[in-house]
């Protein structure tokens, strides 16, 4: 007898215990909960032939970014082929992805997915992985447009619903339709309470809308929708310091630093990006952040071989940089700069645009050289989506840009990437905007004082 998932999808696994710790490794990840991997070892030591298993368990230490786990990786995608001739086509797809995403081409993996969800549209656990491995390459638009062919199969009562509506939040943010995102990311909660990603959806709007005091109502009292999540908790405590800083309460937000974001000293390459570019932009607003650098920059110091994803690299060297360490930086760079140059692989080619001019604008404003700082991060801006990531997580380096250029004395060129930045936001300015248009302003009328000819 053929068996059957919670999403109605047939499973190769003839133990009816081990298809409720399937189906419970399922909602576990498609919640964020913490208990994903818990599910999925004991789903293990139920059926240790279930390819399935093997391949999803090789995606989730893959999507962890970290050069020491991919072994691990590489191990499960053997254990998964050779069992693929027990799969059926769904789970032969995962393990078909899983070894495009170690060959470094997220994007042929992301096509071995979506054959899945062209046959079955219904398979949330395809969707939701198809909608990460194009979060790690910045692909907004693919995360709509798959999700927006599968939207119509699926009925109000699908298990799986509330988790594709908080996918399609986050879709709709990322590729600016707000008004939908954020009422999207609302119904996702309402249907499916723990769905930490739609929660998170309807956060980035408010960032993205610079409403900063909308932002931090909506999350007060909704701790529940992410209390049960993995590292995520710490990344929807990081959204909650960006809104405390843009209105001007720095101390909150360097609390909230310390309590929250940086409560367990990870070296998970999320929270590592999580605090450097929250301590990066609380030190361009002149806030000074002590001695917290040297933490991160001694678990950063450790990933100067790592390569995995450019995202997580130029998070390691702000650390580097703003520790002032040298040597490290050097080898960092040294790295990035070889990796560019074979550019083989999807991964390698983004390590050469936008990574490696990303890099040497982060290297040069640590050194406080601005000015190469500046062309080198203007060069890198206008491919930075191809880092992975989302708008609000990539916004540090859009202010290290403007930052740089201000530095550097270059205030139209700086001027027109400020005007740029407030544009991709929906017209919408936030306090770093608008602090640093009233810099170039004052800046300008004392270079040209009224009633002086230009």
């Amino acid at each position: 007898m053929t068996r059957h998932d919670l999403f109605d999808q047939p499973v190769s696994l003839t133990d009816a215990a081990a298809v409720r710790e399937w189906n419970a490794m399922i909602s576990a990840f498609l919640a964020h909960g913490a208990m994903t991997p818990v599910h999925l070892g004991k789903l293990l030591e139920i059926a240790p032939d279930f390819a399935a298993a093997h391949a999803v368990k090789g995606l989730f230490y893959a999507l962890l970014g970290r050069r020491e786990v991919m072994h691990e990786a590489q191990i499960a995608l053997a254990c998964a082929e050779a069992l693929e001739s027990g799969a059926n086509a769904r789970e032969r797809s995962l393990i078909v992805a899983l070894r495009h995403f170690l060959e470094g081409d997220p994007s042929v993996a992301i096509t071995a997915i979506e054959a899945t969800l062209a046959t079955a549209p219904t398979d949330t656990l395809a969707m939701k992985l198809s909608h990460a491995l194009r979060f790690v390459i910045g692909d907004g638009p693919g995360m709509r447009q798959s999700v927006e062919k599968v939207l119509p199969t699926y009925d109000d009562d699908h298990p799986g619903r509330g988790y594709l509506l908080g996918c399609h939040a986050f879709a709709l943010e990322e590729t600016g339709d707000y008004a939908r995102a954020a009422l999207t990311g609302r119904a996702a909660l309402t249907l499916a309470p723990d769905d930490a990603w739609g929660l998170h959806a309807v956060t980035h709007v408010y960032d993205m809308t610079a409403d900063a005091r909308g932002g931090l109502d909506w999350l007060e009292g909704r701790e529940a929708a992410w209390i049960h999540c993995n590292n995520f908790g710490f990344h929807v405590w990081w959204h909650k310091a960006l809104m405390l800083l843009d209105l001007g309460r720095m101390d909150e937000a360097l609390d909230l630093y310390d309590t929250r974001i940086r409560s367990e000293k990870t070296d998970d390459y999320r929270d590592i990006s999580n605090a450097t570019s929250l301590l990066s932009r609380l030190e361009l607003e002149g806030v000074d952040v002590g001695r917290r650098w040297e933490e991160l920059a001694d678990l950063s110091e450790k990933r100067t071989e790592d390569g995995c994803l450019i995202f997580a690299d130029l998070h390691y060297l702000l650390a580097l940089t703003n520790d002032g360490r040298e040597g490290a930086t050097a080898r960092m760079m040294a790295r990035l700069a070889a990796d560019a140059a074979r550019s083989g692989t999807e991964i390698e080619r983004l390590m050469a645009v936008p990574g490696l001019n990303a890099a040497r604008g982060l290297e040069a404003f640590g050194d406080g050289d601005y000015g190469t700082a500046f062309a080198a991060l203007a060069r890198a801006r206008p491919h930075m989506q191809g880092a992975g990531g989302s708008h609000a997580q990539r916004d540090v380096f859009e202010r290290l840009t403007i930052d740089a250029g201000l530095r550097a004395g270059q205030l139209t060129e700086a001027q027109a990437i400020l005007a740029d930045r407030t544009a991709r936001r929906g017209g919408y300015e936030d306090a770093y905007a608008a602090a640093r248009r009233d810099l170039i302003a004052r800046a300008e009328n004392v270079s040209c004082p009224k009633g002086a000819s230009a």
